[in-house]
């Protein structure tokens, strides 16, 4: 449970590290309340990392695969998640959040 706590805290840093260095870059957003199992699972395909503790779940990706903090979702105890992602998208779920979509062909 320690453990957790830590990687939690440790992305939350980052994600605040990263929110303010490259503010224009990043977009922040509000998404539905998700459950634990979830997230977990959207993570797990989105390559990230999950954390856990008493006051709320998270994830955080590169966006390509990878762990990270370039697309992270946050999400309290029954409240709706936040996320954080780059450039100019919007995703409309936790598991769009947590990747970079395929670029589309014209």
């Amino acid at each position: 449970m320690e453990s957790a706590v830590r990687h939690l805290t440790t992305l939350l840093i980052l994600t605040g590290a990263v929110a303010f260095s490259g503010a224009t870059l990043a977009k922040d957003l509000t998404l539905p309340k998700t459950s634990a199992e979830q997230l977990k699972s959207a993570c797990d395909s989105a390559g990230g990392k999950f954390s856990q503790d008493a006051k709320g779940i998270g994830c955080g990706t590169n966006c390509h695969g990878g762990p990270g903090t370039d697309c992270t979702v946050y999400c309290p105890v029954e409240q709706k998640c936040d996320a954080q992602v780059i450039g100019a998208r919007r995703p409309r779920s936790v598991a769009e959040a947590l990747t970079k979509p395929e670029p589309r062909h014209r």
